[in-house]
């Protein structure tokens, strides 16, 4: 397969993943909120694998802000959390796995409490929020995309 089809259909897929990951975390309450754990979220581990990740998950967090009924301003800071979280983890890839979900889990604690006070006016206070997005975001990130780490080691589905 060409290699500018192949990333582009990883991007794609990736994307797809997310949304699907997202609606699915919706539907039990956890996609959005004060509390939340996106298990779309533990996809940004992939940017260890391909680079076609990086764009995939910002695609992927734009359509399933949108899809979800975010607010305008949720979607354009939300989806850009996710993407310093996935060019934080790509940078990472010849580093440590273990220090690729810090991006993301930074990036998020910081960027997505701003927005839901100023987007939502939630009426916590800032270090709450860090705190609870925090938590979600150690468990979507930290616990599952390690544990995506690991089956995906196994694979050689994004072998050139």
């Amino acid at each position: 397969m060409n290699r500018k089809t192949r990333y582009l259909t990883h991007g794609a897929l990736i994307a797809a993943m997310y949304v699907a990951l997202t609606f699915a975390a919706n539907l039990l309450g956890l996609a959005s909120g004060v509390v939340q754990i996106r298990l779309s979220e533990a996809l940004t581990i992939l940017p260890l694998f391909t680079p076609a990740a990086v764009p995939g998950l910002f695609v992927g967090c734009i359509l399933a802000n949108v899809l979800t009924g975010c607010a305008l301003w949720d979607v354009v800071f939300g989806s850009i959390a996710t993407l310093l979280g996935a060019l934080g983890t790509y940078w990472c890839r010849k580093k440590s796995k273990y220090l690729a979900p810090v991006f993301p889990i930074l990036a998020n604690m910081v960027i997505v409490p701003l927005v839901l006070q100023y987007v939502y006016g939630a009426p916590d206070a800032w270090i709450f929020l860090v705190m609870t997005v925090g938590i979600g975001e150690v468990i979507s990130c930290g616990v599952l995309g390690i544990l995506l780490h690991r089956v995906m080691s196994k694979t050689d589905i994004f072998e050139k």
